[in-house]
């Protein structure tokens, strides 16, 4: 049941913040994920305070209470559009060779957060012997890195747009060298330091953004330019899919990850989860560079076209 609900709430939220902020979607997505931020630094402490104050059902009981408050006022405050049925579908979605580039570099993303999950707290506490009330604030590293820089992203990525596939390229080899440096992995023979280790996630929260902030309007647009009609249906189908996609990597992630942190510890299971983002990275990196080399060969074909033209003519 909650899975059903985070799915539609995110794929309708997506949705509409698309629709209501057409020109700045990125600007408004970075605002926004400056928020999730927010939720990952406060929800530990707070709900650490309830379960360790009331016990192990209030947390849950709190928060299910504030969600069921916003309901009524997400109905009284988002606006209304009337969605239009087209003739786009999700499988045509899917098919476009930049989506799929695109929706593994969101499962990469996805995966290698995940993997955190069940991992990081484990690790920082037995090798920086930390109290378990102070490994909550190793995790603020990441989450005010990536809370602070989303809005700075989002605002380049609708300001400047040709710079979205730069952010999306050395975003992933960013994220694969934080990953790598987690540990750090043992190949480099670097012991692990505790103040190396907040370093490292402040800069996987820097480049966590630089991925997932462009990542929703450069498939949106991707799917505009391959003839999806401009509206809900599209929004609707776009957010859905990097939901899904989302999902995928949140399930690989953690298990993949645990099984490789219990075989291989934690050093080289970090490293290897990086690999995800490497290879997205590589992956999406060579997708533009085709395209920027295809779309070079059509430029000059069309140009040769209209300057012989008016010979062709003369000589019919």
């Amino acid at each position: 049941m909650d899975a059903i609900g985070f799915a539609a709430a995110v794929t309708a939220s997506f949705s509409i913040l698309a629709r209501a902020f057409p020109n700045n979607i990125a600007t408004v997505m970075g605002s926004l994920e400056t928020f999730t931020g927010l939720g990952l630094v406060l929800g530990p402490p707070i709900g650490g305070f309830l379960y360790q104050s009331f016990g192990y059902e209030v947390p849950f009981i709190v928060l299910g209470c504030v969600v069921l408050i916003l309901v009524p006022l997400n109905m009284y405050l988002l606006p209304k559009y009337d969605a239009v049925a087209t003739k786009d579908s999700f499988w045509m979605l899917i098919t476009l060779p930049k989506v799929v580039f695109l929706c593994f570099t969101r499962f990469s993303l996805s995966a290698c957060l995940g993997f955190l999950d069940p991992t990081m707290s484990l690790f920082v506490s037995e090798k920086f012997k930390l109290p378990a009330g102070y490994v909550g604030f190793v995790f603020l590293a990441l989450a005010l890195s990536y809370s602070l820089s989303s809005p700075l992203l989002g605002l380049l990525s609708d300001k400047m747009p040709h710079l979205r596939k730069w952010f999306l390229v050395f975003g992933g080899l960013l994220t694969a060298l934080s990953f790598f440096l987690l540990g750090p992995a043992p190949i480099l023979h670097i012991e692990s330091k505790l103040w190396m280790f907040v370093l490292v996630l402040v800069l996987y929260g820097f480049s966590f953004g630089m991925t997932g902030v462009p990542l929703f309007p450069e498939m949106l647009n991707c799917a505009y330019e391959n003839g999806f009609e401009q509206g809900l249906s599209a929004l609707g189908l776009v957010s859905g899919l990097c939901g899904a996609v989302w999902s995928l990597g949140g399930f690989v992630g953690p298990t993949l990850g645990g099984f490789l942190n219990e075989r291989l510890g934690f050093e080289w299971a970090a490293a290897i989860q990086g690999g995800w983002a490497l290879l997205s990275g590589l992956a999406i990196g060579i997708f533009y560079i085709l395209e920027a080399s295809r779309r070079g060969r059509y430029c000059g074909t069309f140009i040769l076209y209209i300057h012989f033209q008016p010979d062709l003519k003369g000589f019919h």
